[in-house]
């Protein structure tokens, strides 16, 4: 093929065959063709020498594709190589881009045609400036700022390059360059920003062109949010930016730059300005859309320029108000702006889109927990102090009642609004099963939409804040509401849905009696509502609307127990309710308030013959009838937790006896057929049926715990026989079948037989409290059922439960299990890792709980680790190295987790010395290698902590012995911290050549220096992974997955203090059933 010549680098690159070559990649023709050219373009991308042609190519072709390839094999240089070129080569590359963004932006016609050109080119200009400005090229602003004199087009380019860079230091920066550079940057920018500044006030005085100035307005907006105050109000710029605002071409761009300037916080100095700015901007806006419009209509038939200005608008309001509303509080003339623009953004949170709703909710929520504190503060001063430091910004001290008092009656309308917003559009939680499709049916929710969750969550929160803020205003709103859909005025799904999702969101944020009060109403409202309407649509979501309710409010049932009865009843009538979705909710519903309730239950209580527990089980078989296999589970598991609240075991037998009647007697009658004759067993109905009673008894124990002794001791024997012999059944059947034979339904069918007794087993000892009788009562007699099988059988008939039922055996009897480790060790180890070590890829649930299994055993057990012979522990040592090599996130992590448990097991040792000369160099490099790779990043956390364990022991002097190999290392180090030095130095320097030995140096050092501090030890990591450049255009926030997560743990404990923050029936409170 003629390209191949392209790749001699020695001559000027042919230009016209370089075009062709790309035209060929893009092309329509042939896939041979396309992926040839592919070929040569990936060499010559990666051939060091190309970009020495690349002036030589943008000089020939007229191609915008092969412009923009040689861009591409530049701007790689200018990322990873560009310190290393020489001087000269520099500067040359960089005023010849310079002069070629000069001179197509001189004139309209060119600037306009090589448009996208020109964008690559700034973008290019940009990257280089990263590197050479400041200190390589002081002049650059002074230089671009006269060259923009010049001609309105230059000036147009120069702002989007102002833009650009402006975006690179302030937005892009993180993870990009290290801290240092950023600052340098910032501090450029800073101290040349005076001929910015004067260049744009010129352009918007003097310029006509509608470009130019759209343009300006885009550069001053990525500027306003960072540069110096005096810029914005002590010059004209705020007035010119007022003027500009009602014109309609700039009024996107100008009211973008106005939310910079609202979102500006610096004390009170420019107060005055800003109230001045408020105003003028609210005269101009009723100019433009009058008080008073209906803002949603307008906005669903708006152009999109206007829809954008609408979502501006809300970001200017919530921007301004989350600076500056208390300056707008202080005067009456204020106050009036002030409840005005509340009133426009309350208009526009109706607007029927997203993410203009999540702006204003997002500023609501902030306003009003603003509110709530002081009012929370005030009642109870105590809880001033440890609200986290969220203290009210007054200016003396804590406030006085009355001027709260004021503020409270201030913003008593737009409150009431707001509550009425807040129940109108309330968003879908999380328990509610039962949806609207788009063709108007209601059907079962087939996925969760996490976005309504967050926004559910947000919006809960809300309203609950507004409740302690005025319980009255929110009672009289709801009732009202739901009296409108009684009497008919207001009855649609969507105006019910939201108000009982309303009516469930705020539980637990009234006093008792006046929620209690206000349920009795609701409650029966809601009843009578579901008795009188027809329609089986109607009654489908009225149903699902009282149990989603219902559900929310457990301290109440709790209290009441009428009402909890007449609840449940009408919970067993909604089980025999076909629609979908209906019976899931009925069964969740009556599980999440058995859970809650449950001592309710089992006592007898007044006015009835015996406990409620007990006329349930009576009537069992009725209430389940129309229920589907995986209802009845959650109704079994439900009962459950009724009969682990009775006290007395006598009846506690009884009850549990009588609730596995059912299953226990179908149990009994297939183990008779079976025994006389074993083909019974193979019938797949009959396979059903026995899968379906384990799936039963699973439930039960998963809630019953210990008490489910009696249950399991009676079918335990018989199930390990059906186990043995549905395994023979499996084998058989792959090694007549081969390997689709483990495709095939009836396979799969007598697996998940094995699979469930497997459940059932580790589920019960789970939840069994802790008596190692229990454990030294079941492991003996599955040793040869269960762990002999595993081992015999082929790989893809052993089941990976078997691990995580050991695992759970470890956890649970810890050392107890030592002895049994050996035999555990024996049928389970190799065999898995011959199936797991061969790719990344098959087995992946063997490969999680495989290693879940070792590290409870290294944990636990440890003993039993070092019996092992060294070639078993290598195996062990490999598959660790395997396991956090593994781009599948939860493995890598099990594998790091089960290598710090092994770390911290042998350094207290006396193996401590032979087991790290052996292995501490490769856990090094091999942690090293992972880290430095960007698809293991969320493993970072973990991966600084093996080496800090490294780094400390090292130092530590527990290793007596040298790391060092004496017959091939000729040079005796003076210790163990020089080698480890040594060995680390030249290992980073090999793997990254584009980084200095002085380089490198100052980071191992650093990880010594470091290495008791862990968050100085991990930024330094950071720095140094930026610094690598592996981790430089990506998303990086997995480095600091840590700090976010102890940030959710201060919000909880806050949210902790305020009623019915979280949910109650999301407490754990120990007080259930007193």
């Amino acid at each position: 093929m003629a390209a191949e010549k392209l790749l001699d680098l020695s001559q000027p690159i042919d230009v016209p065959l370089l075009d062709a070559t790309v035209a060929a990649f893009y092309g329509t023709g042939s896939k041979e063709e396309r992926s040839a050219a592919d070929r040569i373009l990936r060499d010559l991308q990666n051939n060091p020498d190309t970009w020495l042609q690349v002036v030589h190519i943008l000089q020939n072709t007229q191609n915008l594709n092969t412009k923009f390839f040689a861009l591409q094999v530049l701007e790689g240089v200018i990322k990873y190589r560009w310190n290393a070129l020489p001087v000269e080569q520099r500067d040359g590359m960089k005023n010849y881009i310079s002069e070629v963004i000069v001179q197509l932006s001189s004139n309209e016609a060119s600037f306009r045609r090589e448009r996208l050109y020109v964008n690559k080119l700034n973008i290019i200009l940009v990257q280089i400036l990263k590197h050479e400005w400041p200190a390589r090229w002081r002049s650059f602003i002074p230089d671009l700022v006269s060259a923009a004199k010049t001609s309105e087009t230059i000036c147009e380019n120069c702002m989007a390059i102002l833009k650009l860079l402006s975006e690179e230091v302030f937005d892009f920066s993180r993870g990009e360059m290290t801290q240092q550079k950023i600052k340098e940057l910032k501090q450029s920018l800073n101290s040349e920003f005076q001929l910015i500044h004067e260049l744009c006030l010129y352009v918007l005085s003097a310029s006509q062109r509608t470009e130019l100035i759209r343009a300006t307005l885009a550069t001053l907006h990525a500027f306003l949010s960072w540069i110096p105050l005096g810029y914005i109000f002590e010059s004209p710029l705020l007035e010119k930016l007022l003027n500009f605002f009602p014109v309609a071409s700039y009024r996107n761009l100008t009211l973008q730059c106005l939310i910079e300037v609202a979102a500006l916080q610096f004390g009170d100095f420019y107060d005055a300005q800003y109230v001045k700015m408020y105003e003028f901007f609210m005269v101009q806006l009723q100019t433009i859309l009058p008080l008073g419009t209906n803002i949603p209509d307008a906005y669903a038939h708006g152009s999109s320029e206007e829809q954008a200005f609408i979502q501006n608008l809300a970001l200017f309001f919530t921007s301004f108000y989350k600076a500056h509303i208390r300056v707008l509080e202080a005067t009456p003339d204020n106050r009036s702006a002030l409840l005005m623009g509340l009133e426009y953004l309350i208009g526009i949170s109706y607007v029927d889109d997203t993410e203009v709703f999540k702006v204003c909710l997002d500023y609501w929520n902030s306003l009003v927990l603003e509110l709530f504190e002081a009012h929370h503060n005030l009642d109870n001063p105590a809880a001033t102090a440890n609200m986290m430091g969220l203290q009210m910004p007054f200016t003396s001290g804590m406030p006085d009642g009355s001027q709260l008092m004021q503020r409270r009656q201030l913003y008593a309308i737009p409150m009431s609004k707001l509550r009425m917003l807040m129940i109108c559009r309330m968003a879908k939680p999380e328990e509610v099963l039962i949806v609207e499709d788009e063709n108007g049916n209601i059907v079962r929710e087939t996925m969760k939409d996490n976005d309504v969750l967050v926004q559910y969550k947000i919006m809960r929160e809300t309203l609950i804040y507004l409740t302690h803020l005025d319980h009255e205003d929110t009672e009289q709103q709801m009732l009202k509401k739901l009296s409108k859909q009684l009497n008919g005025e207001e009855w649609t799904w969507n105006n019910l849905n939201t108000l009982c999702w309303a009516i469930g969101s705020i539980s637990g944020s009234m006093m008792e009696e006046q929620e209690n009060r206000f349920l009795v109403m609701v409650i029966r409202d809601l009843l009578n509502l579901c008795e009188f309407t027809k329609g089986k649509d109607n009654k489908a979501v009225i149903a699902s609307n009282i149990m989603y309710v219902v559900g929310q409010y457990p301290k109440f049932l709790r209290a009441h127990w009428k009402f909890l009865k007449t609840v449940v009843n009408k919970l067993f009538e909604f089980m025999h309710e076909t629609h979908p979705g209906v019976q899931d909710m009925a069964c969740d519903t009556f599980l999440k308030i058995v859970q809650k309730c449950k001592r309710k239950f089992v006592v007898l209580q007044v006015g009835e013959n015996e406990p409620f527990v007990s006329e349930l089980l009576t009537g069992l078989p009725t209430t389940v009838a129309d229920l589907e296999p995986h209802q009845i589970h959650t109704f079994y598991e439900s009962v459950g937790h009724m009969i682990q609240a009775e006290s007395d075991p006598q009846k506690r037998d009884e009850y549990l006896q009588r609730l596995m009647e059912l299953p226990n007697r179908k149990w009994a009658e297939i183990i008779g057929q079976a025994r006389q004759s074993v083909d019974f067993l193979k019938d797949q109905d009959v396979i059903r049926t026995v899968l379906n009673i384990l799936q039963t008894n699973t439930s039960v124990a998963s809630s019953l715990g210990t008490y489910f002794l009696s249950q399991i001791t009676l079918i335990f024997l018989d199930m390990l026989n059906v186990y043995r012999m549905y395994s023979e059944l499996i084998s058989n059947s792959i090694a007549e079948g081969g390997p689709y034979a483990s495709k095939t339904s009836y396979v799969k069918l007598l697996r998940s037989v094995k699979r469930e007794t497997l459940k059932l087993i580790e589920t019960f000892l789970d939840k069994a409290e802790d008596q190692p009788q229990i454990g030294k009562q079941f492991v003996p007699p599955m040793m040869d059922p269960v762990l002999g099988d595993y081992a015999r059988n082929l790989p893809d008939a052993r089941e990976s439960e078997v691990l995580s039922l050991f695992a759970t055996i470890i956890n649970k009897y810890k050392a107890v299990m030592t002895e049994d480790v050996p035999r555990i060790f024996e049928a389970i180890f190799e065999c898995t890792l011959e199936m797991i070590t061969k790719n990344f890829e098959d087995y992946p649930e063997h490969r999680l709980k495989f290693f879940s299994l070792l590290r409870a055993i290294a944990t636990y057990c440890f003993p039993a680790l070092i019996h092992l012979s060294s070639q078993q522990l290598k195996l062990v040592m490999d598959s660790i190295i395997w396991a956090f090599r593994h781009t599948e996130r939860n493995i890598a992590e099990t594998g790091l987790n089960l290598l710090l448990a092994m770390l911290k097991n042998f350094q207290a040792s006396e193996f401590c010395n032979q087991f790290h000369r052996t292995y501490f160099l490769t856990i090094e490099q091999e942690i090293f290698a992972v880290l430095t790779d960007t698809f293991h990043k969320p493993g970072f956390k973990l991966h600084v902590l093996v080496l800090q364990h490294l780094f400390c022991l090292v130092d530590s002097g527990l290793l007596t012995e040298p790391l060092w190999d004496a017959s091939t290392v000729p040079y005796p180090y003076p210790n163990n911290t020089m080698f480890v030095r040594e060995f680390t130095i030249k290992l980073l320097g090999t793997s990254f050549p584009n980084m200095t030995t002085a380089e490198v140096t100052h980071f191992v050092d650093g990880l010594f220096e470091s290495r008791n501090d862990l968050p100085t030890f991990k930024n330094h990591i950071r720095d140094f992974l930026v610094q690598s450049k592996e981790f430089s255009a990506q998303d990086n926030k997995d480095l600091y997955a840590e700090e976010a997560a102890a940030q959710r743990e201060r919000e909880r404990q806050r949210m902790l203090t305020i009623p019915g923050l979280i949910a109650p029936n999301e407490l754990q409170d120990e007080m259930v059933d007193s």
